[in-house]
């Protein structure tokens, strides 16, 4: 992204590591310390795609891009005339928002195409051009701040119609069609941003989805207690990094495999895999901004209702592991992923549900290596009394816990009949209170890298800071292609590379062979402890 740019480094175990160049962001943040922090608490957070686009159910924006001159005409002429959401009503979507857990919203006002879902003066491409007629982005506003939520907007430094209108070619990502490069597109998105900043309330986070130079600069200046997201803290799209990253940041993730209402050729998560999601990121240390597409006609498809109402019964009886937590000395022991209170000495274990089922009214046994009790030390089963099986008078389901040489062992029953069937298939958690960590992790960083394009091999290298206590580790490598996605997408999965054991600290060195020339690569180290891998800094391969 653009010109002088600093690389931004994590630290959560691992000491200082560069980030991938394309996910770079300027220096200079105006976030508040103590914003930041009540952004962090929160973690959760609800992404609304939706567009003039939406009524044919195409990817949004993104169909421009080398678009014949007929469909550009078609999608910016015609699609404003029929665009008329008459069962819009926010009220119901922030009202399920509410239920599910969600504590921020961020409502897209103006995508790529430039179409604005508000009443703008700066442009005619708008949402009062349609036969609706009405302000989209204030209604949504009014309606999730009347529940609580707070309010964030995505907004899109790029314009596809401002780019057709002067005769340049639609895309993105390119120096020529950014606007640092375009005054008069730069002076539009001043504009715009000026609207939304002054005349819709208080804004708590501001999504810059494009190169943000200037424009979040006049965001804090007129809201300065206002968190900008994308733009100036690290924003991953479909994927939760490897390890914690420093600081504040969010992950974004679809439903599906879309962004905006796609009737067709979709494929969606279940209610599980999202719960799984927000465990791991929150465990993690990020937020999770779970993304919603609207149907044209303003209602939210029954598939994604569905599955907010089930993350909704998940947070109802554990939303005291989300929010206000902190990353735990490591991230999961297997299935048991962690959560700490941000300011007690409180550990929630969160038990997936694989690869072994709970079965209600069953005891299960654990054995923590990275939790160490105190005598003041106790566990519950969230959402649980411990002293009632339904009709079970004879049954006493309190948990109990005790520390041996081995780590700590905790045994609990599930009691809780939140299915008719019993057969709960969702994360449980066990809140264990007065603990240290009594474990020390791997240290582990991502070095360099060189690329032959005569042999086309790579030779990476790491560097094994401390074995964590442990005899041998096998530590090795993952690289993926990240060739045709946008700047923060990481859909596509890592590829396993080679790997050796190690018996003591020190640098290490592997080749990838069968790289193509012309290809851009990630790469990141990683370390195989018995517990869990940690992973190193993700890095981009130099191909020249």
């Amino acid at each position: 992204m653009g010109v002088n740019m600093r690389r931004l480094t994590i630290g959560f175990l691992l000491g200082g590591m560069l980030l991938p160049a394309q996910r770079e962001i300027p220096p200079g943040s105006l976030n508040k310390a103590e914003r930041l922090e009540w952004f962090r608490d929160m973690g959760f957070g609800l992404f609304i795609h939706w567009s003039v686009d939406s009524q044919t159910g195409v990817v949004i924006s993104h169909s421009l891009a080398g678009a014949d001159e007929a469909y550009t005409n078609r999608f910016f002429n015609d699609l404003p005339k029929t665009f008329n959401p008459r069962k819009f009503e926010p009220r119901d979507w922030a009202a399920l928002a509410k239920l599910a857990g969600i504590k921020y919203v961020v409502f897209t006002t103006k995508h790529h195409s430039g179409f604005s879902m508000w009443d703008t003066k700066t442009t005619d491409f708008r949402i009062m051009n349609t036969p609706f007629k009405r302000d989209i982005t204030r209604e949504v506003l009014d309606a999730f701040r009347a529940q609580g939520i707070a309010a964030g907007i995505y907004f899109s430094p790029d314009d596809f119609w401002w780019l057709w209108k002067n005769k340049i070619d639609v895309q993105r990502g390119i120096p020529g069609v950014q606007p640092r490069n375009n005054p008069g597109l730069m002076k539009l998105d001043l504009a715009q941003v000026e609207e939304l900043m002054t005349k819709y309330g208080p804004i708590d986070v501001v999504f810059f989805d494009g190169e943000p130079h200037g424009l979040r600069e006049l965001a804090w200046k007129l809201q300065p207690d206002t968190v900008v997201t994308r733009g100036a803290i690290q924003t991953p799209e479909l994927y939760v990094p490897g390890i914690p990253l420093e600081g504040a940041w969010e992950a974004c993730f679809t439903m599906g495999t879309a962004w905006q209402y796609q009737p067709q050729n979709e494929n969606y998560k279940t209610g599980g895999q999202i719960i799984d999601l927000l465990v791991e990121t929150r465990a993690k240390g990020g937020n999770l901004l779970l993304n919603i597409g609207p149907k044209p006609d303003g209602e939210l498809p029954i598939e994604q209702e569905e599955r907010l109402r089930e993350v909704a019964l998940w947070m109802q009886v554990n939303q005291e592991a989300i929010y206000n937590v902190r990353p735990w000395a490591i991230t999961n022991e297997q299935n048991i992923w962690f959560t700490k209170a941000k300011n007690e000495d409180t550990v929630y274990a969160i038990v997936k549900q694989q690869p072994e089922r709970w079965v209600r009214a069953q005891w299960k046994d654990f054995v923590l290596k990275s939790v160490q009790a105190s005598p003041q030390s106790a566990v519950t089963v969230l959402g649980q009394n411990g002293r009632v099986l339904e009709y079970r008078p004879e049954v006493n389901p309190l948990p109990s816990l005790k520390q041996e040489a081995d780590g700590l062992h905790i045994r609990a029953m599930f009691t809780h009949r939140l299915q008719d069937n019993s057969r709960w298939p969702n994360p449980i958690v066990l809140k264990i209170t007065h603990v240290k960590p009594a474990f020390t992790p791997p240290k582990l960083e991502t070095g360099a890298a060189r690329f032959d394009a005569a042999t086309r091999t790579a030779s990476l290298s790491g560097s094994l800071r401390d074995m964590g206590k442990t005899p041998s580790l096998v530590v090795g490598f993952q690289y993926r292609s990240i060739i045709g996605l946008d700047a923060s997408d990481r859909s596509i999965p890592w590829q396993e590379g080679p790997s050796r054991t190690m018996a003591a600290p020190g640098d290490f060195t592997m080749q990838v062979p069968d790289l193509n020339p012309d290809g851009i690569y990630e790469y990141r180290a990683y370390v195989k402890h018995p517990l869990l891998t940690i992973y190193g800094g993700e890095r981009r391969l130099p191909m020249k």
